[in-house]
C-alpha cells in the first residue's frame, strides 16, 4: 500500500500543478518541478523514497531519446546539415568552450571543467519548443533557428554520454562508490556493468562503445524490422506495444550491462528505425509511457532540491544562475548576428535559449556516478539549472511585451486589422498571386488578400484591389483573416521555405479548408503535397510552355502544329509528374528517380520528333486558323489518317 500511496501523491501533484503552470505560461516541465518542490521541501509529503523513484523515472529519459531518434530520419538530417553543423554546432562547441574556460578559472580540473561546460551548453527543449508553439513563433526565422540548435543539442547528448565516463577525475572511485551506496539500487546482486567498464582503460572503453553501437545498428537494420513485421501481422495492438517496450527495455539492459548509457543505445535504435514502416506505430505506443515517466522524473528533481543550500547562500546561487543566462545570451546573440538573423528574431533566439536544460539533470546524475563531477558541485549546479529554467518564462514575456512591440513599431507599418471575410483567402500578391486574385475578384468572389510588402499593398490599393498588410507566417494574422471559415486557402508566397511552412500550418490547424498552393518546381510540388496542399501548381510552367510554343512558331512551325506539340508536351509532363511522385522522397532524388526521369525523357523525345524534319516549311499566313485536313504540313490525309511522307 505504501507504493500506491506514494503514486497517489505524485499523480495528484502532477494533475494539479501542471495544468495550472500551462495556463500561466510556465510550461509542463516547470509545472512538474514546482509540484515536486511543493510535495518535497515545502510540505514534506515525500522524502526518502524520492531517490529510488528518480532511478525508476529516469527511464522516461531513455524513452524520450528513443522517440527523438525516431524523428531524426537520415534524409531529414542531411537536408538540415548546414543549420545543424553551422549554427547548432557552433553553439554547442562555443558554449562548451566558454563555460569550461570559466570553470578552469575557478580552479576546477580540466576534466570536470569540460564535463560542466558540455552540460551547461544545453538548453531546455521542452520549455522552448512548447513556448514557441503556443505563441506561434516556431515558424519565424528566430523560431526555426532555435529549433535547429535544440535539435543539435539533442543529438549532442549522445556523444556527451559516451565522453563523460572518460572524464573521471581522481575522486571517481570514491564518488561512484558513495553514489551506489547511497542509492541502494546498485549494491549486491553481482557485478554491475558500469563497474566492469570502469576497470578498463580509456581506449578499451572506447572500443566497447564502438562495438555495441555497431551491433545495435546491425540488429536494427536486419533483425528488428522482420520482427515488427511478424508482430504486426498478428493485428494485436497490445502485443505490438509490448514488443515496443521490450525493445526499449532490452536495449537499456544491454547498455547498462556493458556500463554504457541506456539512452545512447535507445537513441541509436530510434535513428535506425526512423525510416521504417512502423515508426509512427512505435511513436504512438511509447509516447504515453515516456510522458508519464518523464513527468515523474522532473517531479523527483523538484522534490530533491536542497533548499537549505539555497537559503544558506542565496546570492551565490542566484548570481550563478543569472551569470549562466547572461553568458549564454551573449554567445547566442553573437551567433544570431553572425548568421544574419533579423533584430527581433535575434532577440527571440538569444533570450529563448539562454537557460540550461532538463538534460542537465540527467547528465549530472550520470557525471556523478561516473566520477566526472563531485557531489557537492552537482548539488549547487542542480539549483542553478532549476532557477535558470524557472526564469525562462520571464525572458519570453520580456520579448513578447517589450522587444517585439518595439521592433514592430520601428517597421514601416503595423499589420492591418482584417475587418472582412471571404470564401477565399490569398496570401502573397506577387507575380503569381496577382493573376489568381484578379481572376477570382473579377469573377465576383469575396476574397481576403494578405501580403507582407507595404509597397505591393499600396500599389494594389491604387488599382482598386484591397490588400491587407501582414506576415502570413504569423498564425494570429491567418486566424484574423478568417482562414477557418473560408472555403479555399491559396498560398502564393514568393519565399519557398515560408510557403511550405504556411501550407503545413494551415493544413494542420484548419483541416477543413482546401489548400491551393504555388510551387517553385516539381520537387516543391511534392513537398507541398506532403505537408497538406490539395493542389500545387508550378509557377512558371504554363508561361514557359507558352513561350516555347511561340519559339516553335518563330522557327517555322505552323501555329496549329505548335499548339498541338505544346499540348502533347503538357500532357506528358503531367503524366510524368504523377509517375515520379512514387520515386521522390524528402531527402531529394535517388537512382530510381533518375532512372524514371531518363525513361520519361526518352518517351518524350519519341513523341515530339514525329514529322520533325518536315516542319521547316510549314509557316503560313493563316495565323491561328488550323490548316485544311488535306494540308501536308499536318501529316494527315483528308480521311484523317497519318502519313509518313
Amino acid at each position: 500500500m505504501e507504493l500506491l500511496s506514494d503514486a497517489f501523491v505524485y499523480l495528484c501533484a502532477a494533475v494539479i500543478a501542471v495544468p495550472i503552470a500551462n495556463r500561466l505560461g510556465l510550461g509542463s516541465v516547470l509545472g512538474y518541478l514546482i509540484a515536486g518542490v511543493v510535495i518535497g521541501p515545502v510540505l514534506g509529503i515525500v522524502g526518502s523514497e524520492t531517490t529510488e523513484v528518480q532511478h525508476f523515472a529516469e527511464f522516461g529519459v531513455v524513452m524520450m531519446l528513443f522517440l527523438v531518434g525516431l524523428e531524426l530520419q537520415p534524409a531529414v538530417l542531411w537536408k538540415m546539415r548546414k543549420q545543424l553543423i553551422g549554427l547548432g554546432g557552433l553553439q554547442v562547441v562555443g558554449t562548451t568552450a566558454v563555460f569550461a574556460g570559466i570553470a578552469l578559472a575557478f580552479g576546477l580540473a580540466w576534466q570536470a571543467a569540460l564535463a560542466l561546460g558540455m552540460i551547461l551548453a544545453l538548453s531546455s527543449t521542452a520549455i522552448v519548443l512548447q513556448t514557441l508553439n503556443e505563441k506561434g513563433w516556431l515558424k519565424t526565422q528566430g523560431g526555426q533557428s532555435s529549433f535547429s540548435v535544440l535539435l543539435t543539442q539533442d543529438i549532442a547528448v549522445i556523444p556527451m554520454l559516451a565522453i563523460l565516463p572518460l572524464l573521471a577525475v581522481g575522486h571517481a572511485a570514491g564518488g561512484s562508490a558513495a553514489h551506489s551506496d547511497g542509492h541502494g539500487g546498485h549494491e549486491g546482486g553481482g557485478a554491475h556493468g558500469g563497474e566492469a567498464l570502469a576497470a578498463l582503460p580509456g581506449w578499451a572503453q572506447a572500443l566497447v562503445i564502438i562495438a555495441v553501437i555497431i551491433a545495435i545498428i546491425f540488429a536494427g537494420r536486419h533483425l528488428l524490422r522482420p520482427v515488427f513485421r511478424f508482430i504486426a501481422e498478428a493485428h494485436l495492438r497490445e502485443i505490438f506495444t509490448a514488443t515496443a517496450l521490450l525493445l526499449v527495455i532490452g536495449i537499456a539492459l544491454l547498455m547498462d550491462f556493458v556500463g554504457l548509457s541506456p539512452a545512447l543505445g535507445t537513441f541509436l535504435a530510434g535513428v535506425v528505425l526512423s525510416d521504417s514502416d512502423y515508426r509512427h506505430e512505435l511513436e504512438s505506443d511509447i509516447e504515453p509511457f515516456k510522458g508519464l515517466l518523464l513527468g515523474l522524473f522532473f517531479l523527483t528533481v523538484g522534490a530533491g532540491i536542497d533548499f537549505n543550500l539555497l537559503f544558506g547562500a542565496p546570492i551565490t546561487i542566484f548570481g550563478l544562475a543569472l551569470g549562466l543566462m547572461a553568458v549564454k545570451f551573449a554567445l547566442l546573440f553573437a551567433l544570431g548576428t553572425l548568421f544574419r538573423l533579423d533584430g527581433p528574431d535575434r532577440w527571440l533566439f538569444a533570450l529563448g535559449l539562454a537557460q540550461a536544460g532538463e538534460f542537465a539533470f540527467v547528465l549530472f546524475g550520470f557525471a556523478s556516478s561516473s566520477g566526472a563531477l563531485e557531489q557537492s558541485l552537482l548539488q549547487t549546479m542542480t539549483l542553478v539549472v532549476a532557477i535558470s529554467m524557472l526564469l525562462t518564462p520571464a525572458l519570453f514575456i520580456l520579448y513578447e511585451k517589450v522587444i517585439a512591440p518595439r521592433a514592430a513599431s520601428r517597421s514601416d507599418r503595423e499589420p492591418d486589422v482584417v475587418d472582412s471575410k471571404g470564401r477565399v483567402v490569398i496570401v502573397g500578391m506577387g507575380r503569381f498571386g496577382q493573376i489568381v486574385g484578379r481572376l477570382l475578384l473579377t469573377s465576383g468572389y469575396d476574397v481576403v488578400i494578405l501580403d507582407h510588402d507595404p509597397q505591393t499593398v499600396e500599389n494594389l490599393s491604387k488599382v482598386g484591389i484591397r490588400t491587407f498588410y501582414g506576415d502570413a507566417t504569423r498564425p494570429d494574422l491567418l486566424h484574423g483573416a478568417g482562414v477557418g471559415e473560408a472555403d479555399l486557402f491559396i498560398a502564393a508566397i514568393d519565399d519557398r521555405d515560408k510557403q511550405t511552412l504556411v501550407v503545413e500550418h494551415v493544413a494542420k490547424t484548419y483541416p477543413k479548408v482546401k489548400i491551393l498552393a504555388r510551387a517553385r518546381d516539381r520537387h516543391h510540388v511534392y513537398e507541398l503535397e506532403n505537408v497538406g496542399a490539395h493542389v500545387a501548381e508550378r509557377e512558371v510552367f504554363e508561361g514557359a510552355l507558352a513561350l516555347g510554343k511561340q519559339a516553335l512558331v518563330e522557327l517555322g512551325s505552323h501555329p496549329f502544329r505548335a499548339q498541338t506539340k505544346a499540348k502533347e508536351f503538357r500532357n506528358h509532363d503531367f503524366a510524368m509528374l504523377d509517375d515520379l511522385r512514387e520515386n521522390y522522397n524528402d531527402g531529394g532524388v535517388d537512382k530510381s528517380y533518375i532512372d524514371a526521369m531518363r525513361a520519361h525523357a526518352e518517351t518524350l523525345f519519341d513523341i515530339m520528333k514525329v514529322d520533325r524534319g518536315e516542319e521547316r516549311h510549314e509557316r503560313t499566313e493563316r495565323g491561328w486558323n488550323p490548316p485544311p485536313k488535306s494540308d501536308a504540313t499536318l501529316g494527315l490525309t483528308p480521311e484523317g489518317e497519318e502519313t509518313r511522307g
